[in-house]
C-alpha cells in the first residue's frame, strides 16, 4: 500500500529534534511533524534563517509547537552546547532526525579540523546522537533517523584518508560521508539491541529532490530539474522511517521509482559495504576517537 504523510499517527506529546530544519528536506520534515502535533525543535546553524522557517510553519499551522535551537554541525563544541541545553531543558526525546548535511563544497575543514562533509554529515551526527542517547533511551518508543543518500552506492570508507587530506574529490568525500551514515545507523541498532534498549535506529534517503544542497554543482543544477521530485516529497521517506510504528530498527527507506530517485517511499537495500560488520565496528571506534563521544556504558574505543 502506498504510504503518504496522511498515515502519520497523532504526534501530540512527542518531542522531535530535526537538524537542518530551516530548509529543504528538514523543513518539510519539521513542518509535517509539527502539523501532526509534535513539539519540534528546529536545530539550525543560522538563527535568522531558522526564525524565518519557524514563522513559515506557524503561518500555515498557527497552533504548531516549534522552537529553535542553534547548533553548528561544523563545530563539535556547538553540538555539545546544544545537546547539554536540550538534556537540561527536556525530560523526553522521542525522535532525533539527523538530517542536515553539506554536499560537494570546495575543500573545507570544520572547526576541529575534519573534512567538512565527513565532519558535518557523519561525525557531528554521531556525536549528537551519543550525547542525546540517555534521553532517547529513557523515552518509550524513541527513534533515531539518519538521512543518507543514493550517492552512498558509489563510495567506500577510506580509513587511510578519512579526511581526504591526500586527495580531495568532492563527490567521493560526499559519498563516503553518506555510506558512513548507514554504517552508523546499522551499528547503532545492533548496539541498542545488544544492550536491551527499546530505542530504534533507522535510515532514509530522499532520492533526488529539489533542494539547495547541491547548489555548487553545475551538473546537479542541470540534472535535478529533469530527474527530481519536490523537497516535500523527498521528506516522505524520512517521515515514514520516523513515524511508521510497523517498521523495524535497522531498516532503510527511500523512493520507490526510477532507481530510487522519485516516488512514494518503500524499504530499500543499501550497498554491501554499508552492511559490513568489520567496517562498521572500525568506523565506530574511529568516530569515538575523533569526537570524544562514547555511547551509554562504553568506555573504550
Amino acid at each position: 500500500m502506498r504510504w503518504t504523510p496522511s498515515d502519520i499517527p497523532d504526534q501530540s506529546g512527542r518531542t522531535a529534534v530535526v537538524t537542518g530544519a530551516n530548509s529543504g528536506i528538514g523543513f518539510h520534515t519539521a513542518r509535517t511533524l509539527a502539523h501532526k502535533g509534535a513539539h519540534v525543535i528546529m536545530a539550525c546553524r543560522n538563527p535568522s534563517k531558522a526564525a524565518t522557517a519557524r514563522e513559515q510553519i506557524l503561518d500555515q499551522h498557527p497552533h504548531a509547537n516549534c522552537t529553535v535551537g542553534i547548533m553548528d554541525l561544523a563545530d563539535l563544541d556547538s553540538v555539545r552546547r546544544f545537546a547539554n541545553d536540550l538534556m537540561k531543558d527536556h525530560e523526553r526525546l522521542d525522535l532525533l532526525i539527523n538530517n542536515a548535511g553539506v554536499m560537494i563544497p570546495p575543500y573545507t575543514q570544520t572547526v576541529q579540523g575534519f573534512e567538512l562533509q565527513f565532519g558535518t554529515n557523519h561525525l557531528a551526527h554521531f556525536a549528537l546522537t551519543g550525547l542525546l542517547l540517555p534521553l532517547l533511551t529513557a523515552t518509550e518508543s524513541s527513534r533515531v533517523v539518519t538521512v543518507s543518500s543514493i550517492a552512498h552506492h558509489f563510495a567506500r570508507i577510506d580509513f587511510d584518508d578519512l579526511q581526504h587530506e591526500k586527495r580531495y574529490i568532492p563527490w567521493e568525500a560526499y559519498g563516503q560521508s553518506k555510506v558512513a551514515n548507514l554504517l552508523f545507523c546499522y551499528e547503532l541498532q545492533r548496539r541498542l539491541e545488544a544492550q536491551g534498549h527499546p530505542t530504534t535506529s533507522t535510515a532514509a534517503h530522499p532520492g533526488v529532490a529539489s533542494t539547495g544542497i547541491g547548489r555548487e554543482s553545475a551538473m546537479m543544477n542541470t540534472a535535478i530539474p529533469l530527474f527530481s521530485q519536490s523537497a516535500e516529497a523527498g521528506a516522505w521517506p524520512t517521515l515514514q522511517a520516523a513515524t511508521d510504528q510497523a517498521i523495524n530498527g535497522g531498516s532503510y527507506w527511500g523512493p520507490s521509482w526510477f532507481f530510487q530517485m522519485i516516488g512514494a517511499p518503500k524499504q530499500v537495500r543499501s550497498n554491501r559495504h554499508s552492511r559490513d560488520l568489520n567496517t562498521a565496528s572500525k568506523l565506530w571506534a574511529c568516530s569515538q576517537e575523533l569526537t570524544g563521544v562514547r555511547f551509554l556504558d562504553e568506555t573504550t574505543c
